[in-house]
């Protein structure tokens, strides 16, 4: 009689999961797909400021408050010292320039939020300072990775078609964004 007490369990215990994932199958698929969701970081060096960085920014599909901390302050205007949040997009892009290479990159980075008089200041200095750039709204930093050539990492970023691109050969790095694809 003891058999059939836990064969009967077991069948209602099945049966209650069944029809629970039936009413819930976006639920349930998406909680297996942030179990099986790669992480994600980025290793980050700033020139201006010699700090260096290694975030794991993207875990168990979340992203994590302390890291995004970390890059944003880390990818701040470091004339003024004011942070800005960096839009997750272009993290995911440099995720993404990062899995095209052998090995995950150091990302040099040359610019990333700048305020808006920052902004001001360079445009005054350089015709090639946008005067609405998205640098000043978290969508966009400009790079070099050591060891890769400048014109490899314009490529590689023009062939993931996800936002601008700007190749500066004179100045040894790439700008990315994530606006509309155009290049320049």
């Amino acid at each position: 009689m003891a058999d059939v007490t836990v064969d009967r369990r077991f069948f209602i215990k099945v049966f209650a999961q069944t029809a629970l994932c039936s009413v819930f199958p976006v639920s349930a698929l998406a909680a297996i797909d942030r179990l099986a969701a790669p992480k994600r970081t980025l290793l980050m060096y700033n020139i201006h400021t010699d700090q260096r960085l290694d975030a794991r920014y993207y875990t168990r599909g979340r992203y994590q408050p302390d890291a995004l901390k970390e890059i944003n302050y880390i990818l701040r205007d470091y004339r003024t010292g004011e942070v800005k949040p960096i839009r997750k997009e272009l993290l995911n892009l440099l995720y993404s320039i990062s899995r095209t290479l052998d090995r995950p990159p150091q990302f040099d980075i040359i610019s990333g939020y700048r305020s808006p008089e920052t902004n001001a200041m360079l445009r005054r200095r350089s015709k090639n300072v946008a005067k609405n750039s998205l640098h000043m709204e978290g969508e966009a930093v400009d790079i070099r990775i050591p060891g890769c050539d400048t014109r490899r990492l314009r490529n590689i970023c023009m062939k993931l078609k996800s936002g601008g691109v700007g190749y500066y050969p004179k100045s040894d790095f790439v700008h990315v964004d994530i606006g509309s694809v155009r290049y320049w």
